[in-house]
């Protein structure tokens, strides 16, 4: 693989109250090792899953699409904090996230090489499900390193499971690295990728049947009703 793992040197942080300095997982996780095709961050919203990833990607040099300059002071000093350990070397890649993609796929659809690259109906004559894995498709099959956040979103269970066979295939060889925040019980399921839970004091291994997300959709789709509460009266 080409990233092998980080350091966060916490003595760089200018405070331990404020977001996202304050967040357990990642003031307690000096350091994690990365070397894996796939890694998947699981969590909650607001435990630092998409805020490490970013923070990851930034320090690799990859562009964030509309956003890699708009950094508070509070995200610059998280950045110089972390210290990212290569494998391989720096390697070229991308970041993906549903309203990076939305800016990305304006500007592509009016530039006749992005369609050479991307396909000839363009992402905006297609459904954002359909747009999202003429994207990924296209991509990922050039090597590199791929941050993706939540890249769910808009696909289907079986969209979901087509970007799942794409990321086991493009990692299989050290061919391309992927480092994911999801929610997806099934991309989670991807064989042997690393995962690692955020709901914790630290940034900790977990096996996919420990997963939070996946115990929760495995008792609802066993037994809803009792997820529902009782039923509501009318008037």
């Amino acid at each position: 693989m080409h990233l092998a793992g980080y350091r966060l040197h916490a003595d760089r942080l200018p405070s331990r109250e404020r977001y996202p300095f304050c967040l357990p997982a990642l003031l307690h996780t000096p350091e994690l090792d990365l070397n894996h095709g796939v890694v998947l961050f699981v969590g909650e919203n607001g435990s630092g899953k998409s805020t490490l990833l970013r923070a990851l990607c930034r320090n690799a040099g990859i562009f964030i699409w509309g956003g890699f300059a708009d950094l508070s002071a509070d995200e610059e000093a998280f950045l110089r904090a972390v210290e990212l350990r290569w494998a391989r070397g720096p390697m070229p890649g991308s970041f993906f996230s549903s309203e990076t993609f939305f800016n990305f796929a304006q500007v592509a659809d009016h530039d006749s090489a992005m369609h050479e690259f991307f396909g000839p109906r363009g992402f905006g004559a297609q459904s954002h499900g359909q747009s999202l894995m003429a994207y990924f498709s296209a991509r990922y099959r050039l090597p590199g390193l791929y941050f993706l956040d939540e890249p769910e979103t808009a696909l289907t269970p079986r969209g979901q499971l087509d970007l799942l066979r794409l990321l086991q295939a493009m990692s299989r060889d050290g061919h391309a690295q992927f480092i994911i925040a999801t929610h997806s019980p099934i991309l989670l399921a991807c064989p042997g990728a690393r995962l690692y839970g955020f709901d914790g004091p630290a940034i900790r291994p977990v096996a996919y049947r420990e997963t939070e997300h996946y115990r929760f959709y495995r008792d609802f789709m066993e037994n809803p009703l009792p997820f529902l509460g009782p039923p509501r009266e009318n008037g």
